[in-house]
């Protein structure tokens, strides 16, 4: 019941969408932008337009058209002089479809009328509410498209402002969703990120963000520890961007820098049930040198010490297991029963 209950409310949200856009683009009025012509007849004068020549056939697959009904369309164009058909020398049963000039002449200026009014629309936006804008129009198109999808393409960059809230603000949410973390670690998180932003060396530290269709999907950081040690934290990526090469992209561009900064090891701590995350370290050449059981974040976990050694070729080196000792605290290092987990 719970599930019909939801796709009956997400029926509703998507009926209430189309009802808003419709009008707001004016397509509910008698001619569309204010023209003589209905939606379906621009819509068919845009697709003749984009083509030399076409047959019907062709425009009904491409249009998802009743035929009869793109017949009346056609036929109107032609008795108002806007289109020319000619016998098709391949199939004598279809013809070809091409604007005349005057069919030409009367799609530029709806051409003209769709764009200023779309412009019209962002121009009210600030610009960073249009690339959201076109961003989720891309993914609405994605998710509806019959087509097969496209390789996704996704970006990274370095932080701005407001990256480092939606990293806390995620990270506490999907370890909760994923594995029941409790408050203190989107707490702990926090802390990580305030004393990122207020010692930030940033010729020795960064932070990276994954980006797609303009929002953030992916985060990880390097943070010093010495002058030869970095450390890896904050390693995340939203659960519908996986399996992309996101995390591998992460890591390998923190590596990079790394040894270009002059780290000779990088060092993490994960959790042994991170199994996404372990695997993206193992196949950077990251090797477990420790682990340890431990409750936190109202769970029963095993923190692991997880170590590559960057020779000066720049290739990774296998690293021994050592033993368990323990070291004096350094920044960077992780507080006393808190590990970090997929940091």
């Amino acid at each position: 019941m719970a599930v019909a209950a939801d796709l009956e409310q997400r029926i509703d949200a998507v009926r209430r969408f189309n009802r808003f856009y419709t009008r707001r683009i004016g397509v509910l009025q008698d001619g569309y932008l204010h023209s003589d012509f209905s939606l379906a007849e621009v819509r068919v004068l845009y697709e003749l337009a984009q083509r030399e020549r076409c047959t019907a056939r062709e425009l009904s697959h491409e249009l998802d058209l009743d035929a009869g009904y793109l017949s009346r369309i056609l036929h109107g164009f032609v008795k108002r002089g806007l289109l020319d058909r000619t016998r098709s020398d391949r199939d004598g049963r279809a013809s070809w479809l091409c604007l005349t000039p005057a069919g030409r002449a009367a799609f530029e200026p709806l051409q003209d009328s769709a764009r200023e009014q779309i412009g019209a629309l962002l121009a009210a936006l600030p610009e960073m509410a249009q690339a959201q804008l076109v961003a989720a129009l891309d993914k609405v198109e994605r998710l509806l498209s019959e087509r097969p999808p496209q390789a996704a393409v996704f970006g990274v960059r370095a932080h701005r402002a407001g990256d480092m809230g939606w990293v806390v603000q995620r990270h506490g949410a999907l370890y909760a969703q994923e594995y029941g973390f409790d408050a203190h670690f989107e707490a702990l998180v926090a802390g990580i990120v305030a004393e990122f932003i207020a010692h930030e060396d940033p010729s020795r530290e960064r932070c990276w963000i994954a980006e797609r269709d303009g929002t953030p999907v992916g985060c990880v950081f390097l943070i010093k520890v010495s002058k030869k040690v970095g450390k890896l934290r904050l390693f995340l990526v939203e659960p519908d961007a996986r399996g992309l090469g996101i995390g591998k992209r992460l890591v390998d561009d923190l590596l990079d820098f790394a040894r270009a900064a002059g780290y000779r090891k990088i060092r993490l701590w994960t959790q042994s049930n991170l199994l996404a995350a372990r695997h993206v370290y193992a196949t950077a050449g990251f090797e477990k040198i420790d682990e340890e059981p431990h409750r936190s974040f109202s769970q029963d976990l095993v923190g692991e010490t997880w170590e590559l050694r960057l020779d000066e070729s720049g290739s990774a080196g296998r690293v021994k297991a050592r033993p368990k000792k323990s070291a004096p605290a350094r920044r960077g290092d992780r507080p006393a029963n808190a590990p970090v987990p997929r940091s």
